[in-house]
């Protein structure tokens, strides 16, 4: 962030009389909402830190750790006294003032465009630390950056910038943004595309891996005959022979090799037996594993294609929502979940992951389908809050793209779980339902 912008920056702030909102919208971004319902972000990230407008920028989660509870509760609905661009440094200052039930609050909200060190100070009137965005320890650097300690002025700096004309201070606000964020999506996008074909050609490779129902069996009953004929013919084996040429049922003679783990012929025929079993299983399922792929690989498809047409980086990252480390015995769920606005939204991989979503949905959770057409299930988590219309939207333009492939218009249908009755499997009536349009670009 360059000086000379800062300091077009804070003339255009003086504009504005009081700050609404103050909240944090992603884990470097924060937002302020000024009079006249002007919104702008503050991308306090170390190293590439900016100013910025946007239309619209979509909130995945709620931040609630110190720093947040006091933006909010003394950066929001302040008024402002004064906005300054602190001599020799990058540094954007607010003086701020709140009326309380006995005496009006002075503080500063401090906004640190110094590269690595970019941080978000809140201090009260005599410059003592209320809480920060970063807070740094006295044994890192001279600065300390703790609650409770009174900040040190930053030594200041003599600044080589070449500078631009700036005409419209808000139009090259939104620019800033334009450009951030077109960088920002092409790079998202190519990193999460490569992610998705890697994990589509594991699971391809575990389709083709796959053997044929039918030779599954012939060595199941391969297994199963040369078990009987061994139990046919204990009487003849000796307890050292590795291996044994018997006649069949049918008079011919086959060569049978014992199981290496196998100690006497008894034994080895058990292990033929149990062999013969488990293959038998595993033909009668194997049918459903490959469906199961073939749903899984169909799914990434769409996630594919979802990411291809992304319009914006906040697309992108609520698609891929950080996840807690699992552990190397947890199985993979057969839905899928995003969140939006603290909202949980689940989605059915495939039929399996339907009837998973169905099973385990609380009542007073919202459930999603294309109306009319077969579709993939969405629950949205309610916690028996109302649920915005734009998660609903959301979620619905989610079924809709998890569920075709073809642009046009969809209806999708919602109604509470508790309005859902199941059928068979995954197939359901429901009534006292809504529906929402989706538009499919």
């Amino acid at each position: 962030m360059k000086r000379y912008v800062l300091v077009k920056v804070a003339s255009y702030l003086k504009r504005f009389r009081k700050i609404f909102v103050a909240e944090r919208v992603e884990d470097t971004v924060i937002r302020m909402v000024f009079d006249k319902k002007e919104s702008i972000y503050f991308d306090m990230k170390k190293g590439s830190s900016s100013i910025y407008k946007s239309k619209e920028q979509k909130r995945a989660k709620s931040y609630n750790a110190p720093f947040d509870v006091v933006l909010r509760k003394k950066v929001a609905n302040s008024i402002i006294e004064d906005v300054e661009v602190l001599e020799g440094n990058r540094i954007l200052r607010f003086t701020l003032s709140q009326d309380s039930k006995y005496k009006r609050e002075r503080l500063y909200f401090q906004l640190e465009f110094t590269g690595r060190n970019t941080n978000a100070i809140i201090m009260d009137e005599n410059f003592i630390v209320l809480e920060a965005l970063r807070h740094i320890d006295k044994s890192v650097s001279f600065r300390e950056i703790q609650t409770g300690v009174k900040l040190l002025d930053l030594p200041p700096f003599e600044f080589k910038e070449k500078e631009e004309e700036i005409g419209d201070i808000e139009e090259y606000l939104y620019k800033v943004y334009e450009k951030k964020e077109k960088e920002l999506l092409e790079r998202l996008r190519n990193q999460k595309l490569s992610f998705l074909f890697k994990k589509r050609e594991k699971l391809l490779s575990l389709l083709d891996g796959m053997e044929d129902e039918e030779e599954i069996l012939k060595r199941s009953e391969r297994f199963s005959k040369e078990a009987t004929l061994i139990l046919s013919n204990l009487h003849q084996i000796k307890d050292y022979q590795k291996e044994v040429v018997l006649r069949d049922f049918d008079g011919e003679e086959i060569k049978i090799s014992f199981p290496k783990n196998a100690r006497t012929p008894q034994e080895a025929a058990n292990i033929l037996f149990n062999w013969a079993k488990k293959l038998k299983q595993k033909a009668k399922y194997s049918h459903i594993e490959r469906e199961n792929l073939k749903s899984k690989i169909e799914f990434l498809d769409r996630k594919i294609e979802m990411v291809r047409n992304a319009k914006s980086s906040d697309e992108i990252n609520i698609l891929f929502p950080k996840r807690e480390k699992k552990s190397k015995k947890e199985k993979e769920r057969d839905y899928e979940s995003y969140f939006l606005q603290d909202y949980k939204i689940m989605v059915g991989k495939s039929e399996k992951g339907n009837i998973e979503l169905l099973k385990n949905a609380k009542m007073s959770d919202i459930w999603m389908h294309l109306k009319d057409m077969p579709s993939t299930h969405v629950i949205i988590r309610t916690d028996k809050k109302r649920v915005p219309r734009e998660v609903l939207e959301f979620a619905a333009k989610l079924c809709v793209d998890y569920s075709v492939s073809q642009k046009g218009s969809y209806l999708v249908d919602y109604t509470q779980r508790r309005n859902v009755k199941i059928r068979e499997r995954a197939f359901v009536n429901y009534v006292d339902y809504d529906t929402i349009k989706v538009i499919k670009d």
